[in-house]
């Protein structure tokens, strides 16, 4: 057993609420530039000030006490990342309501849950689709009104609320207190119905007002206005904290809805955002787009040296830092140089050309693609978090990554791991239970420690490493006991693969249900003169699935014998949140895929 914590770096708030900030920071600058609004062209970013911004979340705040919202009541958010989504996030802060946030793909039986669960008396969606999931949910339950985006309830809340004195706002306002709940956010629900995590004002403050004050420095450019672009669900207490955490340390935000590589690096490239906050699958795709560029304009063997050399630069740098070496030769530091203008540069400008740090959360990144962005000029801080630990509890601190871990404990946090090896944690962002369930409170929360179900050991710097989740853990029908992730990480380092899944809970060997990313798929195909195998036709291509053997074999190379995947099953297209296989942080809602594709895995086990 293992324990490490740090002191704080950051003090909590003694009174008030989130809503605070935007009036603070509006009064001390009111010229600020806090926001980016598409232009209706959907190219141009508008500027929005701090002041601005604060008018615009007083007038809905007023609206929305106007339309019956009263102090303490909770409100439903359903909608993609968006600028009205922050905007009635802090109008809702603003009169002391707590904000529900809704997934958008979220299926008319989940919306009903969760609102029902949450008891909310209003609802704000973005579209008529929205509206019509939670019209057929909503039977029964004592809804008050349902306010709809794109039908213009923004205008129709202000012009609500015009009457109504500023003065009535801030009065709701100053009563919210660090103790008050913020957001009853849902988790993941990769087992079982998604729990209400209890986040007070407190929570979120400690846990942004931590990571501005440790990372402000990388935060920003040469000397600019941080910039950060959001574009993970806001839904997602990790999307919610980004947006708090520009909000309150003067970061310019702005809000990209789609996550598609082909909608979100143009939005990079437009909006030019300073830092990177996004989960693997974002630093994946966008490797996979650099690469599939450079084979089309015939340099893929120039792109291979070049990834090469900038991890082997990144794991020099490492050691020299760690104290364990010189740092780059000069041999290295010649061929780094050489490769920067045709690859490195290529890549940070695909990203807007000023990022230099990014954050990584979600899930654990690939070691090796932590090393290659570090190699390109792009250090990524990967860091850990669950819903209840209001998003981050460790990170990669400024300056000092440990590719293959998930950081050191944020200051004011402590790590622990258990006899089994699962981690618990504490500080100040932890969450105070789970909304009306005390039972499963009462399993996870001993004396203000979290276990938080994940399994993993800490290094003696404090460094922690996840190996697994207990309830992912597989013991095949011999006794053999194995964490699927190993095996998963690797086989998605292969080009051709998107997502894996590993079975084999009480079968007698390890088999895997693989897709493939389409792309870099029909790239493939195109590469060898071939017609691609669209949807099933992937299934019995055997080239293609001989290709796929080899990475099963590599990824295989890892593991002994017993724990080796010994066959699998290709997969006609990729699992999404839409079909509910994928959380909305893209984890694998491995019970719905192994429901979902019973018979493939029994095909599997039969053959």
């Amino acid at each position: 057993m293992r324990d490490f914590g740090l002191p704080p770096l950051a003090t909590a708030p003694a009174t008030g609420g989130l809503a605070d900030s935007v009036y603070e920071v509006a009064g001390r600058d009111p010229g600020l530039v806090q926001l980016s609004r598409r232009a209706p062209d959907g190219e141009a970013w508008l500027p929005v000030t701090a002041a601005g911004f604060r008018d615009e979340v007083t007038g809905v705040a007023k609206g929305l006490l106007a339309g019956g919202v009263r102090f303490g009541e909770r409100v439903a958010v359903m909608a993609r990342t968006r600028y009205e989504w922050t905007l009635f996030c802090y109008a809702l802060w603003s009169v002391g309501a707590t904000v529900v946030p809704v997934y958008p793909t979220s299926s008319a039986e989940q919306v009903r849950w969760i609102l029902a669960d949450a008891r909310a008396t209003a609802v704000v969606v973005e579209h008529a689709d929205h509206a019509m999931t939670v019209g057929a949910a909503c039977d029964g339950l004592p809804l008050r009104a349902i306010w709809e985006l794109d039908a213009g309830c923004v205008e129709e809340l202000t012009a609500l609320g015009r009457d109504l004195p500023d003065s009535v706002v801030h009065r709701h306002r100053r009563a919210v207190a660090p103790e008050s709940v913020a957001t009853l956010a849902y988790t993941s629900g990769t087992t079982g119905r998604p729990k209400g995590c209890v986040i007070t004002h407190a929570n979120l403050a400690a846990e942004c007002d931590t990571l501005f004050a440790g990372w402000r420095d990388v935060l920003a450019g040469q000397g600019e206005q941080p910039a950060v672009l959001a574009f993970l669900p806001l839904s997602h207490i990790y999307g919610l904290m980004v947006q708090v955490v520009c909000l309150r340390g003067g970061v310019r935000l702005g809000h990209q809805p789609d996550l598609a590589p082909a909608a979100l690096l143009p939005a990079l490239a437009s909006f030019r955002p300073t830092y990177l906050f996004a989960v693997p699958y974002v630093f994946e795709k966008v490797f996979d787009a650099a690469r599939r560029a450079a084979q089309q304009a015939g340099r893929g063997k120039l792109f291979d040296r070049a990834v090469a050399v900038a991890v082997r630069h990144a794991e020099a740098e490492q050691r020299r830092e760690r104290g364990e070496g010189p740092g780059p030769g000069p041999v290295l530091r010649t061929a780094h140089a050489v490769f920067d203008r045709p690859v490195y540069a290529r890549l940070r400008a695909a990203l807007g050309g000023r990022v230099r740090h990014a954050t990584s959360g979600g899930s654990t990144l690939d070691p090796e693609l932590g090393l290659f962005f570090a190699g390109a000029g792009i250090v990524i801080h990967d860091g850990y978090g669950l819903t209840e630990t209001t998003a981050a509890i460790t990170s990669q601190p400024p300056g000092r990554p440990r590719f293959g871990t998930v950081g050191r404990p944020l200051p004011g946090c402590a790590v622990h791991i258990a006899a089994d090896g699962e981690i618990w944690v504490r500080g100040d962002v932890v969450f105070s239970g789970y909304h009306g369930d005390p039972e499963a409170t009462g399993a996870v929360l001993h004396d203000g420690w979290f276990a938080t179900g994940d399994v993993g050991r800490l290094d003696e710097d404090g460094f922690l490493t996840i190996t697994g989740r207990k309830k992912d853990i597989i013991v095949t029908s011999s006794g053999k006991s194995l964490s699927p992730q190993l095996l998963e990480e690797r086989l998605r380092r292969h080009p051709l693969i998107s997502q894996c899944l590993v079975v084999g809970d009480d079968r007698p060997f390890v088999a895997a249900l693989i897709t493939l990313d389409a792309e870099a798929a029909e790239h493939w195909h195109r590469e060898r003169g071939r017609r691609p195998s669209p949807g099933r036709e992937a299934m019995v291509d055997q080239e293609l699935h001989a290709e796929i053997q080899r990475a099963v074999s590599m990824a295989n190379s890892a593991v002994s014998r017993a724990e080796s995947i010994r066959a699998f099953r290709i997969l006609p297209g990729e699992f999404s949140t839409a079909d509910g296989l994928l959380t909305p942080s893209l984890k694998l809602r491995r019970g719905a895929i192994a429901r979902a594709y019973a018979a493939e895995i029994d095909e599997l086990y039969a053959s």
